[in-house]
């Protein structure tokens, strides 16, 4: 580690003197005013610094950050090396069938295979497996763990051979927790120590809420596994000087007002504001008075408000909150003195900073509210619920609604064996996901609601399937002492699983009468969850309306059994004295205060000591050992992925893109769960044929998610989504498309395109890519021999993940899309001007040969945006490349 600048410092720590690169030394190195700069931008900083050798990272990154303006052109390209890399396992294993492949690959080449190995820290926290199989009952939690472990015994098995195979990649087991919740109450550590010198927590994660951890004050985003896999390995996280937008928090929040509608709220104002791919930073008076769970609630969200990170500078709470969770008082001492040395230390106050652009947002402006039915930004106010879902259920389905009419909303249909549906009843009501549950106040909110619920005579309907997914075991322990969680059993929502649960789609099955008379009628059912997305068909394939909300709230509408109903005036249920309201049953805020104790226990976080103890499931799993994995090839979880095989992923990278057929083409707001599904897998599609003809009953299917370490099942799965419309046919649904004027499955079509040599496009319109980071919906659309992605705008990561992949992003210029083209697929595409070598951000040709033998050109803004995205794509994509420079 060089000193170029000659800024190394040192602080008194428990353990001694400890060094660091100062902020300030390079502010009077440079001659800059860094103590200006977002507080963001000055950690980002301080790893350029730290890492300068000349080579990755050079001294003019170091001027050039340290120089950086609110409102320049965004040219520059930082190199920034991230101190750990944090997974789940959906994505993770894919990753590591990715590290072992490359570890076959160097013993094939001659090389020494250990060669291949992390060079920082990696957690793989196995979160995104417990599905909602049991529900209300005491022992659903023991069944449906025993469930997970039978549905996922070959994927466990290979992540103990990962764990023994690397040094540096550590596995928090199934039944711990959510990875963005265990990484707040136990992986973070604030400030990191390493041969002598203290420095910045900084992470990539491989889950777009990865940003969670930005109300810590730790730097940290979303990346595509593609991305995280080269950050684990020792390249820098490549990208482009960003702009940083300050939000102004002001106020204070209003009595019976959640965390959860703050962040609604503010997911809908920075949506409107477009901070899409920038930084967020928050600062003022109230931000600094946000407790900073309320403050990891925002950030955890700042993927459906579009921006890279949500982030909240380190300050004295939230080293409060370093010591309530159990951390060691020497940390916790290390993170102050860090941060005070460095001028980091503290929430800015209005004009300490110079951001690109600053808003403002008044707290006490906020009122209670959910989201949806199809998007987490859409939100509506809790007091127009009723209004606003007949209004969603009557417009017409090409605008958006459902086409029902006054009528069928009155109608009623009955449930064999007993009950009644209609279009807006409750059929999942979940208090779900790590944007919640790790949030006591509005846990213990539920809970008190719950409790007044059951005092007052109140109880779930039968046709609502009700769960409690934890965010971590500490949940559980501060709702025990709290004396709240029998009150929740009661109503049904008892603890089914440490894990993502519903919030991923992991909802589980509908019981057979309630799911027969939703599809046999056509019914708009709903659910109501306190996740943070509900795109079409994520919470479940048969569940058209989502609504995102407050844990109490969730309770709330679960006892009413709908979604529309008038809040104010009408009741949530009789109770055993008459009629009850929701102002009834809401706790106020004393009564949350009075509690709230419970959950600043540092011996609620005691389990975290020893994660792996108390875990016989996971220590019954028996695993492979050896540097290098044998492939099986008759399992159908594991498989060897194709990127370094010897055929390479690079063959043919350069040649001209002529006579490409489209394979699809969207519309607007096509996320990672309608390109790379999770969910389950259908019996008659690509990936269930598959799936069938390999011996596997249906019962063993499991979900995509579960099978992504088996690019057979995800290159079928790919754009297999129930819900995706493909506008080739019109008012069609589902992975379908035209060849030849024949509607096939999109996977049989590739396939024959292949072995045609035609290559592929997919056009779409804005947003592509929203949502969950899935490197599978770039590996799988590449697999597919798609070469060029052309759409409207992008989402950050997907477009980069398209990049790492060998895949061509390109973008519309304004006013042109798919439909002023009037694309049908019928055409024919030539991309030109790409030939000669690629530049980033240059303009294409895009040549549309007509059926009819015309041709049109348009042009198109190549979206390769990074000199080293250049690199990777002529390299085949970043797997090759970080392989070549592994083994070099």
């Amino acid at each position: 580690m060089t000193d170029t600048f000659n800024t190394f410092d040192s602080i008194s720590t428990a353990a001694g003197k400890a060094h660091f690169a100062s902020l300030k030394k390079l502010e009077t190195a440079l001659g800059v005013s860094v103590a200006r700069l977002p507080v963001s931008i000055r950690i980002v900083l301080e790893s350029v610094l730290r890492n300068c050798d000349g080579v990755k990272v050079t001294p003019e990154h170091v001027r050039q950050l340290a120089n950086w303006q609110p409102n320049s052109d965004r040219t520059e390209e930082i190199p920034f090396t991230v101190a750990r890399v944090i997974l789940q396992d959906f994505t993770g294993v894919p990753l590591l069938a990715d590290l072992a492949a490359m570890r076959s690959a160097a013993q094939r080449m001659g090389h020494d295979p250990q060669k291949i190995e992390p060079l920082v820290p990696v957690d793989m926290v196995v979160d995104h497996s417990i599905q909602v199989d049991k529900f209300g009952t005491p022992d659903a939690l023991d069944l449906n763990m025993k469930i997970e472990f039978e549905r996922n015994q070959e994927r466990y098995q290979f992540l103990k051979w990962g764990m023994q195979a690397f040094d540096t990649f550590k596995v928090v087991p199934p039944g711990v927790g959510i990875v963005h919740q265990v990484n707040m109450e136990y992986l973070a550590r604030g400030v990191m120590e390493k041969d002598g010198m203290v420095y910045p927590d900084t992470l990539v994660g491989t889950d777009s809420h990865t940003t969670m951890i930005n109300g810590l004050g730790v730097v940290a985003w979303g990346v595509g596994g593609i991305e995280a896999e080269a950050a684990m390995l020792g390249q820098p996280v490549y990208f482009l000087t960003p702009d940083v937008v300050g939000v102004n928090l002001t106020g204070c929040v209003k009595p019976g007002v959640t965390a959860t509608d703050v962040v609604l709220t503010i997911t809908e104002m920075l949506r409107r504001a477009k901070v899409v791919g920038k930084f967020v930073e928050f600062f003022g008076e109230g931000a600094a008075a946000l407790p900073v769970t309320d403050r990891a609630t925002i950030a955890n969200m700042a993927p459906e408000y579009g921006a890279t990170m949500g982030f909240f500078p380190t300050d004295e709470a939230t080293c409060q909150y370093f010591a309530a969770t159990g951390r060691k008082a020497a940390q916790v001492d290390l993170i102050r003195a860090y941060y005070q040395a460095q001028g980091l230390f503290g929430i800015p106050q209005a004009g300490d900073i110079d951001y690109s652009q600053t808003l403002s947002f008044d707290l006490s402006t906020v009122e209670p509210s959910v989201a949806g039915p199809k998007r987490p930004q859409d939100r509506i106010a809790l007091s127009a619920i009723e209004t606003t879902f007949d209004t969603l259920m009557q417009k017409p389905k090409a605008e958006g609604g459902y086409g029902k009419t006054v009528e069928d909303l009155r109608r009623t249909y009955t449930v064999e064996g007993g009950g009644e549906l209609r279009h807006g009843s409750v059929v999942i009501a979940a208090i779900t996901s790590c944007t919640n549950t790790s949030n006591p106040g509005v846990m213990i909110a539920a809970g008190l609601l719950a409790k007044k619920a059951v005092e007052l005579g109140l109880y779930t309907p039968s046709h609502v399937k009700t769960s409690m997914g934890p965010g971590s075991r500490a949940v559980t322990e501060y709702l025990k002492t709290a004396g709240l969680l029998p009150y929740l059993e009661q109503l049904g929502f008892g603890v089914v699983g440490y894990g993502c649960t519903t919030c991923i789609g992991n909802s589980g099955p509908l019981p057979e009468a309630i799911e027969k008379t939703v599809l046999d009628n056509d019914l708009v059912a709903c659910s109501v969850l306190s996740g943070n997305r509900n795109f079409e068909a994520r919470v479940h394939q048969n569940v058209k309306a989502n609504f995102l909300m407050s844990p109490p709230l969730v309770v709330a509408f679960a006892l009413a059994g709908r979604v529309p109903f008038n809040v104010d005036k009408e009741p949530i249920g009789a109770g055993k004295d008459g009629p009850v309201y929701l102002k009834d049953i809401w706790p106020d805020n004393e009564e949350i205060a009075a509690l709230l104790h419970h959950s600043t226990d540092a011996g609620a976080y005691k389990r975290y000591a020893d994660v792996g103890a108390d875990n016989p499931l996971w220590d019954g799993v028996r695993a492979p050992t050896g540097a290098v994995y044998e492939w099986d090839e008759k399992s159908t979880y594991i498989q060897q992925p194709p990127f370094f095989l010897p055929a390479p992923a690079s063959e043919g990278k350069g040649a001209p893109i002529k006579g490409a057929r489209a394979l699809a083409i969207f519309g607007d707001s096509v996320t990672t769960d309608h390109i790379s599904p999770a969910g389950g897998i259908k019996p008659t599609s690509p990936a269930g044929l598959y799936l069938a003809e390999h011996g596997v009953e249906k019962a063993d299917f499991n979900s995509y998610g579960a099978r992504r370490g088996n690019h057979e099942v995800m290159m079928r799965g790919t754009f297999a989504n129930v819900r995706i419309k493909n506008l080739m046919i019109p008012g069609s649904e589902g992975g379908i498309t035209l060849k030849n004027g024949e509607e096939k499955p999109i996977y049989d079509a590739a396939m024959q395109y292949q072995a045609d040599g035609t290559p592929l496009m997919i056009f779409a319109g804005e947003e592509y890519g929203t949502g969950s980071s899935r490197d599978w919906a770039a590996k799988g659309t590449a697999l597919l021999g798609v070469k060029a992605v052309v759409a409207k705008s992008f989402e950050r990561i997907h477009r980069a993940n398209l990049a790492g992949m060998g895949v061509l992003p390109c973008q519309f210029k304004d006013g042109v899309d798919a439909a002023t083209l009037k694309l049908d697929g019928s055409e024919a595409f030539d991309l030109e001007g790409a030939e000669a070598g690629i530049a980033p951000q240059q303009d294409v040709t895009l040549a549309i040969h007509r059926a009819n033998g015309n041709i049109e050109r348009v042009a198109l803004t190549l979206r390769i945006d990074t000199p080293i995205e250049v690199e990777y794509y002529d390299k085949g994509g970043i797997l090759p490349f970080v392989l070549d420079q592994l083994l070099d």
